[in-house]
Formats: structure tokens, sequence, C-alpha cells
């Protein structure tokens, strides 16, 4: 469905450390970004895929990244473990908690996530979709 998603960021080496601790519990890892002459950005993607990728950039317009009020982005994991491991790794990098794992039985049986703010203020939610497996 995605081609890819992208979120700003005022410091590009803090959110290489938080986005590095997130995602390579969900089976992502860093793919090089060629530079076009555009702003410092950094690109992660499943292993064995090329689609659908998430980026992290420096804004194209040069002003400060800012985070958008009522936008998140939520990343599959295909366990609980793995969603506490995706969490514990964003806190220890500068994650904030905004919602601890836990089960969310308000979204269906066995839906289990979390919910933190990356350095930036961009908020993820890391899921484990128990209701659909």
């Amino acid at each position: 469905m995605f081609s890819h998603v992208t979120v700003g960021t005022n410091d590009i080496a803090k959110s290489k450390k938080f986005y590095d601790a997130v995602l390579a519990p969900l089976g992502f890892h860093q793919r090089h970004v060629k530079p076009d002459g555009g702003p410092k950005a950094l690109c992660w993607v499943a292993t064995a895929e090329t689609l659908p990728r998430f980026y992290v950039y420096e804004p194209f317009d040069g002003q400060p990244a800012r985070t958008g009020n009522g936008s998140m982005v939520a990343f599959e994991a295909m366990s609980q473990d793995v969603v506490d491991a995706a969490f514990a790794g964003g806190m220890k990098f500068g994650g904030q908690d905004v919602g601890s794992p836990g089960l969310r039985l308000q979204y269906g049986d066995g839906y289990y996530g979390a919910y933190l703010l990356d350095p930036d203020g961009n908020k993820l939610h890391i899921v484990y979709r128990g209701d659909v497996r």
C-alpha cells in the first residue's frame, strides 16, 4: 500500500541511534540513501524487501522539523516480546513513553501495543496484532 513514510528530524545522529534501536527488533535495517543534493536522510527497510521504506529527513525547506498533531506511524511486530524490545530500545535512546507496552483490548482480542515519541516528538506505535493472526 505504501511506498514510504517520512518523518522529520532536527538531529540526524540522535535519530539514527533511536530508530536503529526501535526498528532492528522489527526486522528492519538501514538502507543507504544516495546523496541527491537534498537534506541529510536515513532509510530503513525490511530484510529482503525494497519497499515500503521508512525515512527520517532533515526538512527540505531548512526550517526546524515539527511534529504533526494527530499524526502517528505504526509499525507491526511479530510478537508481544518484539513490541517490548522495540519500545525498550527506543526508550534507551531518547524516546518518551506515551503508552507503555500492554494489551489494548478495546482495539481487538490479542491487540498488544506501545506508544512512544522519538527524540523529535514524532509519535510511534509498535503493535502486535494478535486479533488478526
